[in-house]
């Protein structure tokens, strides 16, 4: 359940099992999402061309003079392609240097991977986004926005954040195979004994990261740095003035560098508001609840169908889910090849498909399915989630969203707030409830963590903004509904209000309510009319 910062434990929430480090492929791989269709790899690479920045959209700031004036080189996107995720169309790429400590601009420097799809009409700027996290490569977003309205206007410009996919030093704590390793590894039990294996497995874990990625990284990749960098990117391209569109954890982003460059905002669309001033027991209780309620409306829609694999009495879909994954503690059920759907891959893919209604056929066939003993499309779902690819490989999502988290969010180290959460969380979602509750639970990997954090929850207050918008979904399972409402409020923001059980829909051809009032705005600076539902 990715993209809110919540506190999770590896391959756990609190001890139940559930995605990895929470996450759900941030915004459930808005890709696959919203347009999966135009994922599609264009063999016909342009040829290298370069952009360099106007010296008056730089940093006063000493030192920093060289990135904000540097020269990208794009040219070819075949060396940033990793996975299962090819980039498409005219899509070129580059990168962009930038410090890894802004406080040490001499000191060591990350490689920023960015992608463009120039504009074919007349430019009004660039347009970046961020399809949301923590942890997401970004580089495949402009292909998919190639043939919308914003193309006539915008060149679309995705950036892989610092440490994450392309984008160099890497984060990367686990080997391929340790990953997988992981999914297998059930940490249910919730006696001291098993608290215990599992923060040891924890602090294993924080070992291998420092010994591969290094402290100084670090404790520089979270999203203080990464609206550093994208102050650069504004920069570099040849804006005065930044527009953005930020999906899930994209928004805390956005609003985060409203925050530290007010005076550089163009037009900021923030989509799947995650709220900065939340406390995370809170945020994680909001958002377990908003996962049982896109279960309860899954199994009300499955219900009408005779085959249902859960029954076709929803007051029973719990139990009769509950019965299904269970066995699968003790024999993993087969699923082609020499793979085994695991206990917690099982809860993994079906938080996946609880993301949006799209799913919701695949998720009834993969219960199908484990009600005759095979887990394949389970599976396949667990590995668009934890970003695994045919080939075994797997993308350093999971690791760099906990290293973002962990230097994001304030750490929760009392454990007795730790097992009451996880109480709370059993009760607001009996669907992920494996019964195994004591009112005691691990603390997070984060608790561990070997460097500060460097934010705690906050109110935005910020002066001389622009009108900026939010768009945030009644049901939406991971950022709920009322979090929109309220970062709306602290930016003195437009919001757009749509009905619907799904994390974002902005850009995705689900509304086009929606879109057009993004559009316009994006565009023309148009604000929604206000109080717009759609």
């Amino acid at each position: 359940m990715h993209d809110t910062g919540t506190f999770s434990v590896r391959g756990t929430i609190l001890g139940m099992p559930i995605p990895s480090r929470t996450r759900v492929v941030a915004v459930i791989a808005f890709c696959v999402a919203g347009m999966l269709a135009s994922c599609a790899k264009d063999p016909s690479p342009k040829p290298e061309s370069t952009t360099s920045a106007p010296t008056s959209n730089g940093s006063s700031e000493p030192g920093l003079e060289r990135f904000y004036s540097q020269t990208l080189s794009w040219g070819s996107c075949r060396d940033f392609e990793s996975g299962d995720s090819p980039l498409r169309g005219s899509v070129e790429c580059a990168y962009l240097e930038v410090p890894v400590d802004y406080d040490e601009p001499d000191g060591e420097t990350a490689q920023i991977a960015m992608s463009r799809v120039e504009t074919n009409g007349d430019k009004v700027g660039s347009l970046l986004f961020n399809p949301g996290g923590p942890g997401q490569p970004g580089l495949w977003m402009p292909g998919n926005f190639a043939r919308s309205p914003l193309a006539e206007s915008f060149d679309l410009v995705g950036f892989d954040p610092r440490g994450v996919g392309a984008s160099t030093p890497e984060v990367r704590c686990l080997t391929d195979a340790e990953t997988d390793a992981e999914r297998l590894d059930l940490d249910i039990d919730m006696s001291p004994e098993g608290i215990a294996q599992t923060e040891k497995e924890e602090k294993d874990f924080i070992d291998k990261c420092v010994d591969r990625v290094g402290k100084d990284v670090l404790e520089h990749t979270g999203t203080r740095e990464v609206v550093r960098d994208m102050d650069v990117m504004r920069a570099v391209l040849g804006d005065e003035k930044l527009s953005y569109v930020g999906f899930s954890y994209g928004t805390r982003i956005g609003a985060a560098y409203a925050e530290e460059f007010p005076d550089k905002v163009r037009a900021l669309v923030l989509d799947g508001a995650v709220d900065a001033s939340q406390d995370p027991n809170e945020e994680l209780v909001e958002q377990y609840e908003g996962f049982q309620k896109a279960f309860d409306e899954f199994a009300a829609d499955c219900a009408t169908k005779s085959d249902c694999p859960l029954g076709t009495d929803p007051r029973q879909a719990v139990p009769a889910f509950r019965a299904l994954v269970e066995p699968l503690v003790t024999t993993p059920a087969p699923a082609g090849g020499d793979r085994v759907l695991s206990y917690g891959d099982a809860h993994t893919g079906v938080v996946q498909a609880l993301y949006s209604p799209q799913f919701w056929p695949d998720l009834e066939a993969g219960l199908q399915e484990l009600k005759q003993g095979k887990g394949d499309t389970l599976l396949a779902l667990a590995d668009l989630y934890e970003g695994r690819a045919e080939d075994g490989t797997y993308q350093n999502t999971n690791d760099s969203f906990l290293a973002i988290r962990c230097v994001d969010d304030p750490r929760i180290t009392d454990r007795a707030v730790a097992g009451q959460t996880e109480a709370k969380v059993r009760e607001v979602a009996p669907f992920l409830d494996d019964g195994r509750g004591t009112g005691q639970a691990p603390l997070d990997d984060c608790a561990f963590w070997p460097v500060p954090n460097s934010s705690m929850p906050h109110e935005i207050s910020v002066d001389g903004l622009p009108k900026i918008v939010v768009v945030s979904t009644t049901q939406d399972p991971a950022t709920p509904y009322q979090a929109g409402v309220d970062l709306a409020r602290q930016l003195d923001g437009s919001l757009i209000t749509f009905d619907g059980t799904q994390h974002t829909v902005a850009l995705t051809g689900e509304s086009d309510c929606v879109d057009d009032a993004v559009i316009a705005y994006l565009k023309d600076l148009t604000v929604p009319a206000e109080g717009l539902r759609c």
